[in-house]
Parts: C-alpha cells; structure tokens; sequence
C-alpha cells in the first residue's frame, strides 16, 4: 500500500508514484470542468463567466488550509524516513486539529463577507446575483474539501498515492451526472452546478476518511498521541504555517489578477475562465509532479540519503521541462478547438481572447514546471520560506506587470505578465540551491 522512495530506481519511482496523484488531480479537476462545460453551453457566457470568477476565488481559499496539509504531509514524510511512528502520529493529530479549526473559521468568515468579496473582485453588475448565488451554495462543500486535502496528503506522505485517485475518480463521476441531471433535466440553472459539486465533494472527502479509518488502522493515532505536544506543534508551524502562506499568497496574486480581469467585462472573464480550465489542466501533470517530488525529497531528507536527493534534483527537473515543451507545442497548435470546447463557436470574440491567451502564456509552461519542482525541494528540506520567497517574486511580478501594461497594451499585457513572474522565480530558485544547497543537506 505505502511507497519507499529511499531506495530502488529514482527516474521510475518518481514516475510511478507522480502517476496516480496525477490523475487524481486530473479527476478533481473534472469537479469544475464539468461545471464550466455544462454552464458555457447550457446557460451562456454571463453564467459561465460568473462560475470562473467563482472558480478563482474558491481555489484561494482552498489554498489556505491545501498548504497546511502540504506542510504537515512534508513532515510525514521526514518521520517515516526516520522511522519515526509515534511522531508520525502525534503530527497527525496536531495537524488534523490545526487544519480542521482553521477551515471552520474560514468557512464562517466567506459567509459574513460573501458581499464586501465581490466587491473587492468588481464584479459587473450583470454578473452579481448569479455568483453570489452560485458562492453561497458552493462554499457548504468548504470542509469536504478541506478534509480530502488532508486526507490525501497523509496517504501520498506515506508513500500511497493511489487510494486518493479512486475516491476522486467516483466524485467526479457523481459531479458529471449530477451537473447533467440538475442543469439539464431539472433546469436548476447555476445553482445545480454548484450542488453537484457540493455532492461530489462530500463523496471524496468523507469517503476517504472512512477508508483511513477501516483500512489504515497503522496510521491511526492511540490515546497516548493526543497528549499536547509542543514540539511537534512548533514543527508543524513552521512547516505549515509557511506552506501555507505561500499557497495562499499564491492564489491570492492569481485573484488580484482575476480582478483585473473581471474589469475588462464579460468576454474577457469568460475566455479566461475557459482558457484557464484549460491552462490548469495543460501543466496540472507538472503540478503534482512537483508534489511527489517533494515526498520523494522528504522520504530521503529524513533518512539522510543526500545523494539520492542530488541525482532527484537532476532528474525530475529534466522531466519537467521535457513534458512542459511537448504540452506547449499542443496548446499552442491546438488553441482554438480547445477554447470551442467550452465556447460555443459563434461566440467568436470569446474564443479569440482565450486563443491569445493560451498562445502567449501556454507557450511557456516550462516557467511554471520547474517553479512547481522548487516549492517542492524547499518544503521537503524544511524551508518552506524560500518557496514563500519565490511566490512572492513569481506574483508579485506578475501582478505588478499586468496591472502596468494592463492600460497601454489591453488585456495582452496580463498574459505577458505570467511567464515573466516564472522564469524570474525560477531563476532565483535555483541560483539559491546551487549557492546553499549543500549546506542545506548537511544541517
């Protein structure tokens, strides 16, 4: 069930362990395809353009309490390459009630705010009752997203990532047939969207829960693991707390940008929530490469394999950028049939503004491949402020420049402001390993 990745052939127990996580996200993503298919051609560009605005924001507040789980997980990784189990689960219970009281406090607080938020995303006034009726529904599926996070990432921490693909493989299926029966046959408008989702999250998150409950009884805590422990807890802070706000300060760059966006009207939201679907799914496979990535540097972190851990470093990062160039050229060459997709074909200034944007930013998903790798290596060597450090150059460049070239050069200048941010943080990234790293693994 569970993957040692300090030992047997680095190229293949990488690809091997990233397959499964890969496709799990793959099926997750389904989650918000299928809302964005069923509503661009069901209900139209206004409503589609609402569920993009909606998408943005909701991947912001996953991040917050995503980045906890990535946090701890690095940290469960690191006991289990040490051998460590009692460790391992004290830091499960610390961390579970971390992240569970954080989620709680953030699901109420997007309920007391749920108005002042879309103003701050200046939302058109068209556009405004459809999401704010779509957001009240969808932000009930909150804790279920929050608790298959967690889940996940303790199960991929200890080398099992195949366990999260299933139950993600089911819920997208029910998110599918659920978007179909309630937009389509119930005639349920945007807020059947927005249930399905709910239903299907809830199917992943408390599926596995029950899972981890009846088939992974080694990695349930006893009693004398939920005694207070203040060093785990400092050890999960500074991990998680950091991870955390680099997941966070991520997305919350990516918002800052959707709010520019959403000021240039609804052709241009709606070609950027279709293109961006697209986008996410095109570099997703580098995405959760990235995150094996990190368990296999932990893994070996933990128990001291330095070499391994060098040989990783080279070898993942070539087959990073490998793939990146290959899904490139595709997105580049394929643009326009990708964007009718989600854009019926008469809506030709839609899919003309998507087009742009795939062809200016997808030419270099390289950038966004090897900065998935480097947050990785810092979080799993216990320094998640260099991956806060490189979000923080990677968005903010990119917020600044679209938000400068955003007047004199239109929406064009925001697509050319994402892979500027990439390259400037990959850059800075690896500058910083080639300067410390040796350091960094003899500490």
């Amino acid at each position: 069930m569970y993957r040692d990745l300090t030992k047997g052939n680095i190229t293949k127990g990488l690809i091997l362990f990233a397959l499964p996580m890969i496709a799990g996200n793959l099926f997750q993503q389904f989650y918000n395809i299928a809302d964005t298919l069923i509503v661009g051609q069901a209900l139209g560009k206004n409503a589609l353009a609402a569920v993009g605005s909606a998408y943005t924001l909701m991947t912001f507040l996953t991040s917050v309490f995503l980045g906890l789980a990535m946090g701890a997980g690095a940290l469960f990784s690191i006991y289990l390459g040490k051998n460590d189990t009692d460790s391992l689960k004290s830091a499960i219970v610390h961390a579970f009630g971390l992240i569970f009281a954080v989620t709680l406090v953030l699901n109420a607080a997007v309920y007391v705010f749920v108005d002042p938020i879309l103003h701050f995303l200046q939302i058109p006034t068209q556009l405004y009752a459809s999401m704010r009726e779509y957001l009240v529904m969808i932000f009930a599926g909150l804790l279920a997203t929050s608790l298959y996070n967690f889940l996940s990432c303790l199960l991929r921490a200890v080398g099992n990532s195949a366990t999260p693909l299933w139950f993600l493989g089911i819920s997208a299926m029910f998110n599918i047939g659920l978007d179909l029966l309630f937009v389509l046959v119930f005639h349920w408008g945007i807020a059947g969207a927005a249930f399905a989702t709910i239903i299907a999250q809830y199917v992943s998150g408390v599926g596995l829960l029950l899972f981890v409950i009846f088939r992974c009884k080694e990695l349930l805590p006893e009693k004398r693991h939920f005694h207070w422990n203040k060093e785990i807890l400092k050890e999960i802070f500074d991990l998680s707390i950091l991870t955390c706000a680099q997941q966070s300060a991520m997305n919350f760059g990516i918002l800052l940008v959707q709010r520019l966006v959403d000021s240039f009207g609804a052709v241009t939201m709606a070609a950027f929530a279709a293109a961006v679907k697209i986008d996410t799914f095109a570099y997703l496979p580098v995405q959760d490469f990235g995150n094996a990535f990190s368990t296999f540097i932990a893994q070996n972190y933990g128990a001291g394999e330095t070499s391994r851990i060098k040989q990783g470093i080279k070898k993942a990062t070539a087959l990073s950028a490998g793939f990146s160039l290959i899904i490139s050229a595709l997105v580049f060459i394929f643009a326009s049939p990708l964007m009718r997709i989600f854009i019926k074909a008469q809506e030709t200034d839609v899919i003309a503004c998507g087009v742009r944007y795939l062809r200016i930013e997808g030419a270099f998903y390289i950038g966004i491949g090897c900065l998935f790798l480097l947050y990785g290596l810092y979080r799993a060597v216990e320094r998640p402020g260099m991956s806060l450090i490189l979000t923080i150059f990677s968005l903010g460049t990119r917020v600044v420049l679209a938000y400068a070239l955003a007047g004199p050069v239109g929406e064009v200048g925001i697509w050319v402001a994402i892979p500027i941010g990439w390259f400037l943080a990959d850059f800075i990234g690896y500058g910083y390993w080639f300067w410390k790293g040796k350091k960094i693994l003899e500490n």
